[in-house]
């Protein structure tokens, strides 16, 4: 069994490093006024990767926080995926050009698949992301809220078909919770598509949860809230990077 990415996460709103209960921009909590700062923080511990979101974009429906993204890319070595209101062709050419290694679509993968699927085919598959939002086993959008009549499994087939080879789901019940991932539904997912590159998303409390997560086999991990609020230390990261093979 390989490693699991620990990919810690930063949402971001009017520039700042926040997080949200459930996807509910009424339970916003600043945690840091510079996210750049944040980013040189994981990378001093070993990281090597980040979940960047931008909040705002999702709101707007455009990418907004740009310049933060460029400001991390071009201050950090981080492999940098970003995602939040990324809708156009025009508003991916700005993630890339600003340092975005990698994309992450999910409503509009839901909503308007031939764009998702042109973007797979001029970008390819190493550089963009499903983003799999699930509650109560169907697919969750605009920023949840809403859910579409669309099965997980059968969302992540369909795209499977079609190459995509790298997805995070996220378990909106749990994101924000600090109650455990649902390790459940990431073992089903890998049961079903052994070859898939998953990335769990929320719930992760604690280093005992991304150890359990490995032991499942699960790829990759991207940790919010548990880091923020102290429950799983810096200096943690640094040796679940390291997590020897069960």
């Amino acid at each position: 069994m390989n490693k699991i990415d620990i990919i810690p996460a930063i949402d971001l709103i009017d520039g700042k490093c926040v997080r949200l209960t459930q996807g509910d921009y009424a339970q916003k909590t600043v945690y840091n006024e510079n996210p750049l700062e944040v980013a040189k923080m994981f990378e001093s511990v070993g990281v090597r990767r980040l979940h960047l979101v931008d909040l705002d974009g999702a709101k707007a429906k455009q990418i907004v926080n740009y310049r933060v993204l460029n400001a991390i890319t071009s201050q950090t070595s981080l492999v940098v995926d970003f995602g939040g209101g990324l809708i156009t062709d025009n508003d991916l050419r700005i993630a890339f050009d600003n340092g975005a290694s990698m994309i992450t679509g999910g409503s509009i993968a839901v909503k308007k698949p031939d764009i998702f699927l042109k973007w797979i085919t001029f970008f390819g598959s190493e550089r963009i992301i499903l983003g799999a939002d699930v509650k109560d086993g169907q697919i969750a959008v605009s920023g949840w809220t809403e859910t579409a009549p669309v099965d997980l499994m059968e969302f992540i087939a369909g795209y499977r078909e079609k190459g995509v080879n790298k997805v995070i789901c996220t378990d909106i019940e749990s994101d924000g919770m600090l109650k455990g991932p649902a390790i459940g539904l990431y073992k089903k997912l890998l049961k079903q598509f052994p070859r898939l590159h998953l990335a769990a998303s929320g719930g992760v409390s604690c280093k005992e949860d991304i150890i359990a997560l490995h032991a499942a086999g699960v790829p990759a991990v991207i940790i919010g809230k548990a880091i923020y609020e102290g429950k799983i230390k810096l200096e943690d990261l640094t040796r679940l990077i390291d997590l020897p093979t069960p």
